[in-house]
């Protein structure tokens, strides 16, 4: 995340751009007198965009996933 510093005047004149930047991900810091009084954030970060099938291939499920375990595994005895 980047960050911009304003002054006052320049904050009241811009206000509107500098909410888009807000808005954007970019930190607004307002300054009076060149020391820093507030800073301009966005209530909720962006949202990152979706790429659909992104991992499309990589995970498997095993042909017998949804068999029923056997009496080793429910009675402790042996491995699995």
């Amino acid at each position: 995340m980047s960050t911009r510093t304003v002054n006052i005047h320049e904050a009241k004149t811009h206000l509107s751009e500098l909410l888009a930047l807000a808005l954007a991900g970019e930190e607004v810091v307002i300054a009076k007198a060149n020391k820093p009084i507030a800073r301009l954030v966005p209530l909720e970060a962006p949202r990152k965009k979706r790429i659909f099938g992104l991992h499309r291939g990589e995970f498997g499920i095993s042909s017998d996933f949804d068999e029923p375990l056997p009496d080793a595994f429910w009675l402790g005895n042996g491995a699995i």
